[in-house]
């Protein structure tokens, strides 16, 4: 890609903005699609107005911090665009966080104001002692009994306005408008600051390595409370003034009848779902599909699996070939059908400079590894810090480089290859998971000792997780009475799937514990294995 030195050449943007200038253009066109639940942008102008004037009335201001805990609805896109509108911060939780992570985030972000799911309530009335900044929860739908607790619980639907009238404030590209949490790797959870302009500049760039137009479908089963479904899919939709189908969850078996009811043309997937798919049984929906979807975003596709998606489902453009983070979005990638080198993420995006650095922050030759540096070539492109930590903030950038914490390698052609994670966190079902918040929360189980949560090798091509524990003399709990008792101690796609008891771990001088170590060993003979189980895991 061409080298960009200009600072100023590039306009910054706001999802307002170009909201704004789509509804002008285009008021009536069809936008939102959640299973046959469709709204025009002209309905969420009005719906965005309406909430954020009330907004306004319980005196949420710009820079305040609103949390939600919201499945795949309308309400989902309608609360964030509100309280942007108004200069709000939105805190989008992950919906499957409880007990300690979801305290964590809430009491971290600061909001008084949370918005859930009635689903959710209990979860939330459960931490209530620690979460002391909180003064009111609505709850989208009915509950189906009373809570008592310190801030007072309302439902959503009395708090949604009457008043259509355009919002007045215009916020600034380089305000901030989002805190994206990004599971802790030696420490809790850290909030990502992410401006109006990057979460616009994400988008704009998939749209450089996957373009659409507003003919364009797009459909997703990925969550609304990930960057990824509300920068790529719905910041995307928004400037092309295309629309944007949500399933409520993934499903093998629904997915290509969504796509043959939506007329989709483009998917959004991440984890392992593209391998899924690409493997699935043949049905109808499938072969009358066959060619409607002409992009596939999101998953690090083998050439096998692309190779299917192209054959199978008449699919052009598979896989996006790049890399990125929560901290600076997409960096390498491959911009349109150019040629990229197997194994790659593409080249250097123009918008940032990428190097590899030894542990002494000197460049290395390329074909040599070391960590993965980052410094932005355009204003408001990167995360603005993490919330409240500037000790962690100042850590990353040394040397005025953002230091990811991963390993990569530049060939002498300029091509990237990512190697490995320095981070102590896994990936698992497109889901970041806290070796930290895993640990503290294993634990609190009275025969727990010690305790280590560590990744072991997939052949999904994701991490799975397994816990490696010391019980206490004398104790007699099974991996299988563990498992169990973490049902409702952690979010669901943490729920490891091998436990293993030791008499000791591997640990160096200093009394850490080796992880390499364990990692290589993997699932040994003494492993319990989840799969293999009769534990059943419900996703809510």
């Amino acid at each position: 890609m061409s080298e960009v030195n200009n600072w100023n050449e590039f306009k910054q943007d706001t999802i307002i903005d170009a909201l704004s200038r789509q509804f002008k253009k285009a008021p009536n066109a069809l936008f939102l699609d959640f299973s046959g639940d469709i709204y025009t942008y002209r309905d969420i102008d009005i719906l965005t107005n309406r909430l954020a004037n009330k907004f306004l009335e319980m005196n949420i201001k710009a820079g305040d911090t609103v949390v939600t805990m919201l499945d795949n609805n309308v309400d989902a896109v309608v609360l964030w665009l509100s309280l942007n509108k108004i200069g709000a911060v939105s805190v989008p939780l992950n919906t499957a966080l409880r007990g300690e992570f979801l305290r964590h985030q809430i009491a971290n972000s600061e909001a008084t104001l949370i918005i859930c799911e009635s689903d959710y309530t209990d979860r939330i009335i459960d931490i209530a002692d620690g979460i002391s900044d909180v003064v009111l929860l609505l709850h989208r739908g009915s509950l189906e009994k009373a809570f008592k607790t310190k801030f007072e619980i309302a439902a959503l639907d009395k708090y949604r306005g009457d008043n259509e009238s355009k919002i007045e404030y215009t916020p600034k590209p380089a305000d901030l408008a989002a805190l994206i949490y990004t599971s802790g790797t030696t420490g809790p959870s850290k909030g990502c600051m992410i401006s109006y302009n990057y979460m616009m500049h994400l988008a704009y760039s998939k749209l450089q390595f996957n373009p659409a137009t507003s003919k364009d479908v797009t459909f997703t089963p990925l969550p609304l409370f990930h960057l990824n479904a509300v920068a790529t899919g719905v910041c995307t939709t928004v400037i092309v003034g295309g629309k944007i189908a949500f399933a409520k969850r993934f499903s093998v078996s629904n997915f290509w009848p969504e796509i043959e009811r939506t007329g989709a043309t483009i998917v959004s997937i991440l984890g392992s779902i593209g391998t899924l798919l690409a493997n699935a049984k043949t049905n109808p929906a499938m072969e009358r599909c066959y060619g409607q979807l002409h992009t596939v975003r999101g998953n690090p596709f083998s050439p096998e699996i692309q190779q299917k998606w192209k054959e199978r489902f008449g699919s052009k453009r598979v896989g996006s070939m790049d890399f990125g983070l929560s901290e600076a979005a997409i960096v390498t990638g491959i911009a349109g059908d150019e040629k990229f080198a197997p194994g790659s993420s593409g080249k250097r995006i123009d918008a940032f400079d990428v190097r590899i650095f030894d542990e002494n922050d000197n460049e290395v030759s390329a074909g040599v590894s070391g960590e993965i540096v980052v410094r932005p070539r355009r204003p408001n492109i990167m995360f603005q810090g993490y919330w409240k930590r500037p000790d962690a903030t100042q850590k990353v950038m040394r040397n005025m480089w953002f230091h990811t914490g991963d390993i990569g390698k530049f060939d002498e052609d300029g091509y990237f290859y990512f190697v490995d994670r320095m981070k102590d966190y896994l990936r698992r079902r497109g889901e970041n998971i806290s070796s930290f918040e895993m640990e503290t929360a294993f634990s609190e189980h009275p025969d727990i000792e010690d305790v280590a949560v560590h990744a072991v090798f997939s052949p999904e091509g994701e991490d799975d997780v397994k816990v490696t524990a010391i019980l206490k003399p004398g104790a007699k709990l099974t991996e299988k009475e563990l498992c169990e008792w973490c049902l409702d101690k952690v979010p669901y796609y943490a729920v490891p799937r091998f436990i293993e008891f030791r008499e000791t771990m591997p640990k160096n001088p200093q009394g850490r514990v080796l992880k390499y170590i364990l990692r290589e060993e993997g699932q040994t003979e003494t492993t319990w294995d989840f799969d293999t189980s009769d534990v059943k895991i419900i996703k809510r």
